[in-house]
């Protein structure tokens, strides 16, 4: 039999600020969880040209910023980040990376030496790339692996929040160890079908599963499925697509993330 073992963390004192831009409010739920549980300084991102709330404006204007490299103006921050240790950056995710007034952020300001934790809100995923392009942002700043969920999942942000944080050893704590995934195995029909009661809401087409690994934990059944797609540009490509299905009485399967 095996035996379970917990992570326990003892935090030491830092000073930490949680840093973000919200445009619909879903990533400043997240940012003001972390405020909570952390008890951190927090600060808004705030556009000097606010971005329209419709969904197609934000995605036009965004896009035009993107191309011409033309990063919007935003309000001076206030915080004074040489003050902190620790500063949580969050964003939603728009074009796979970060929103634009983080752009603008990262330009202006200096974070070298500062450890920097990213966390992002997405309608499939973005994590990955937006932290790979904070990297590459701040090259002098140590920018750690961050937490990242779906707009449509925002309910369970406080208790995945306080496992990350215990697990990253930003708060004290103890939680039990994730087991790893099964090795990838051929999807069954009834896989197929968990992975479209998962995925067939989705606005845009996520792909046909190859091969899918899982796990149990104390509280769901997940799944991380190897899944065949077409990128923006035509071409075939794989992806990982990661779903959970609750232990409580009526859980629905629902997917998590979408790594590309």
């Amino acid at each position: 039999m095996a035996v379970m073992t917990t992570i326990t963390t003892a935090c030491t004192q830092q000073k930490t600020l949680v840093l973000y831009y919200s445009q619909t409010g879903t990533t400043q739920i997240v940012a003001e969880e972390l405020q909570k549980q952390l008890g951190a300084d927090i600060e808004r991102i705030e556009a000097i040209t606010p971005y329209d709330g419709d969904f197609q404006a934000t995605i036009q204007r965004g896009g035009e910023e993107l191309r011409s490299g033309e990063v919007p103006a935003i309000n001076p921050i206030q915080a004074n980040l040489a003050d902190y240790d620790v500063i949580f950056i969050g964003y939603p995710i728009w074009f796979g990376t970060y929103a634009m007034p983080i752009a603008t952020l990262v330009k202006e300001n200096d974070f070298a030496g500062k450890t920097i934790v990213p966390f992002c809100t997405f309608g499939s995923g973005g994590l990955n790339s937006s932290t790979d392009a904070l990297r590459k942002a701040l090259p002098q700043a140590d920018i750690r692996q961050g937490y990242g969920v779906r707009t449509a999942r925002v309910a369970a942000v406080a208790k995945e929040l306080d496992r990350f944080l215990i697990e990253n050893g930003y708060k004290a704590g103890q939680v039990t160890p994730l087991p790893d995934y099964s090795e990838q195995q051929p999807v069954t029909k009834a896989d197929s079908i968990l992975f479209d009661a998962a995925c067939s809401n989705y606005q845009f087409p996520l792909g046909t599963p190859l091969t899918v690994g899982k796990r149990e934990t104390e509280e769901s059944t997940d799944y991380k499925f190897t899944v065949q797609s077409r990128g923006m540009n035509g071409e075939e490509t794989t992806s990982t697509i990661y779903v959970t299905v609750g232990k409580e009485d009526g859980a629905t399967p629902e997917f998590t993330e979408v790594v590309r």
